[in-house]
């Protein structure tokens, strides 16, 4: 797959005002040969000062019959979301225009190369996580590690309980509003038990509805999954996984740098 890292090795060379030359940091020419017909070439400049430099050779990666031009305005920051729908083009090269005209392309595209991250959370009342996600993806933030997510988000009220974590969820009856009773089936977590230890002598039926629980019985692409337990946050690490836990209410910046820090010791691991 060719996919340019920046759209500033990118030169768009429908005229050439002053020669055969291209900006001194392009290593890819587009040239326009008709209305809304384009071919892409890389080039070799020459090593000479200034900013407007020679181009000594230049070979056609691309004609104009393998080249969709894509039709939307896109995020080009969103390097899955380009590799994605430069897959479902059938043509060998897209080239997309960015929301601020900047153009890139992506040749040969590989679905391949996307590592999927697991998204661990549940609903009522709102999958915090999920959605902090969801908005940082579209920003473009996560374009450089190229990942998607796989959203797991588990309805707690699939457990058929009598009792549910808090009132925030809607439900008739809750852990921190309502006095229990011996027997019940309670949806909950850690903190649940542990509440329920220090403020009841009575047994109870308590179904596991922790997605960081969740998370850590699943796969071995890395996760990310949120807790309510402050201590339990970071990168969590063993043999067979990686994976980050965020506290309950995290904000959308430290979601974010426990994406980048999840998908940076990810690759390590890897490559060794």
């Amino acid at each position: 797959m060719l996919f340019p890292a920046k759209c500033k090795q990118i030169g768009y060379a429908n005229q050439m005002p002053v020669g055969e030359k291209a900006y001194f940091i392009s290593e890819y020419l587009i040239h326009e040969i008709e209305d809304g017909v384009y071919e892409i070439s890389k080039i070799t400049l020459a090593d000479e000062p200034g900013l407007m430099r020679t181009v000594l050779d230049t070979v056609v990666i691309a004609r104009a019959d393998e080249i969709c031009v894509y039709p939307e305005h896109v995020q080009l920051h969103n390097r899955t979301d380009l590799i994605l729908r430069a897959a479902r083009t059938g043509k060998r090269c897209t080239l997309f225009t960015g929301i601020d005209h900047h153009m890139n392309f992506v040749c040969d595209p590989d679905v391949q190369v996307l590592v999927p991250v697991h998204v661990y959370d549940l609903i009522p009342p709102f999958p915090h996580l999920s959605e902090t996600l969801r908005e940082l993806e579209e920003t473009g933030i996560f374009g450089e590690l190229e990942i998607y997510f796989e959203h797991h988000i588990a309805d707690i009220r699939d457990t058929h309980a009598d009792v549910y974590p808090c009132r925030a969820g809607g439900s008739e009856k809750s852990i921190d509003n309502d006095l229990l009773l011996e027997g019940e089936k309670i949806a909950g977590c850690m903190t649940a038990r542990q509440i329920i230890a220090e403020c009841y002598d009575l047994d109870f039926d308590l179904h596991d509805i922790c997605p960081a629980n969740a998370a850590s019985e699943s796969h071995k692409s890395p996760y990310i999954a949120r807790c309510c337990r402050l201590e339990r946050g970071g990168l969590v690490q063993t043999a067979d996984q990686i994976g980050y836990i965020v506290h309950w209410g995290a904000s959308p910046k430290v979601v974010s740098d426990a994406i980048f820090e999840l998908i940076s010791a990810y690759k390590q691991c890897h490559v060794s």
